[in-house]
C-alpha cells in the first residue's frame, strides 16, 4: 500500500520513508501541505495513509487536513509531531486526523499504528466494492470498468481508480440518462463530506472524462448541463445528434 509522509525535517522524513519501505509500503515524501493536496489528488496509484507534521511552513497541518476532508473523508490520517498540549490534540482530532503521535515516537509503536491504518483502509476499500459479481465488471462503448480490482479500461490503456473516482462513476452508471445536479452528486456520492465544493466535484468529472473519452474536450459519455450538473450517456447519440441542453 502507498504511504504519503508530509514532512519539512528532511531528516526525519528520510528516516521515515527507510522504515516504511522496510515493511514493504510505498513511500512518497513531499515538505509543505500544498505538495501534499497536490500529489493526493494526482496519485497513481492512490494515497492509502496519510503521515502528517502539524508545524508545516506556510500552510499548517491542521489547513492541510481540513482541506483533505473536504477531498475524501475516508484516507486515513496520523498527525506525528512534536506539539504535546491537549488543545493541539483537540484542534488535530477536530481537523480530521485519525491517530496522533507524539515526536520522540517509539518505533514500534508508530509501525503498528500505520499498519491498524492500513488494515481499515483495506476492509472499507473492500466494503465499498462489495456488490453482485454480475456488477462487478461493467462495459460501455469500448471502457471497460472492474470495480473489484479499482481499474477502468480504455482501448489499450488502464487507469486505475481511486476510492471517490469509483463511487462517482457508479452513481453514473446506475442513473444512465439522468440529469445530476451537482447539489444531487453532493448529497448522494459526498453525503460524509457536506461542505463539498462544486469546483472539486467538476474536478472529479474531469478526470473521469480524461479516462472514459477519446477526446475529453468533446466528450459523449460524461457530458456537461448547463446550469445544473451532468448527464451520463452509456449509449451516446449518433454523430451530430446531441442533446439541445449540453454544453
Amino acid at each position: 500500500m502507498r504511504i504519503l509522509v508530509v514532512e519539512d525535517e528532511e531528516a526525519i522524513a528520510k528516516g521515515l520513508r527507510f522504515n516504511f519501505e522496510r515493511e514493504g509500503y510505498q513511500v512518497d515524501t513531499v515538505s509543505n501541505g500544498r505538495s501534499a493536496l497536490e500529489l493526493y489528488e494526482s496519485a497513481q496509484p492512490p494515497i492509502d495513509l496519510i503521515v502528517l507534521d502539524l508545524m508545516l511552513p506556510e500552510m499548517s497541518g491542521y489547513e492541510t487536513c481540513r482541506a483533505l476532508r473536504r477531498l475524501d473523508t475516508e484516507i486515513p490520517v496520523l498527525a506525528l509531531t512534536a506539539r504535546t498540549l491537549s488543545e493541539d490534540k483537540a484542534q488535530a482530532f477536530d481537523s480530521g486526523v485519525d491517530q496522533y503521535l507524539t515526536k520522540p515516537f517509539s518505533l514500534p509503536e508508530l509501525l503498528s499504528r500505520v499498519r491498524n491504518l492500513l488494515d481499515r483502509r483495506r476492509r472499507s476499500l473492500e466494503r465499498s466494492v462489495s456488490v453482485r459479481a454480475t456488477e462487478n465488471v461493467v462495459r460501455f462503448g469500448d471502457v471497460t470498468v472492474d470495480f473489484g480490482r479499482f481499474e477502468l479500461k480504455r482501448g489499450n490503456e488502464i487507469h486505475p481508480l481511486t476510492t471517490r473516482e469509483q463511487e462517482l462513476l457508479r452513481y453514473f452508471l446506475e442513473h444512465d440518462g439522468a440529469v445530476l445536479s451537482r447539489a444531487r452528486l453532493q448529497a448522494d456520492v459526498w453525503k460524509d463530506a457536506p461542505d463539498m465544493s462544486s469546483r472539486s466535484i467538476d474536478n472529479f468529472v474531469m478526470r473521469l472524462r480524461r479516462m472514459i473519452e477519446q477526446d475529453s474536450s468533446s466528450p459523449k459519455h460524461l457530458l456537461s448541463i448547463r446550469g445544473t450538473g451532468y448527464r451520463f450517456v452509456r449509449d451516446p447519440l449518433p454523430e451530430g445528434q446531441a442533446p439541445p441542453d449540453e454544453l
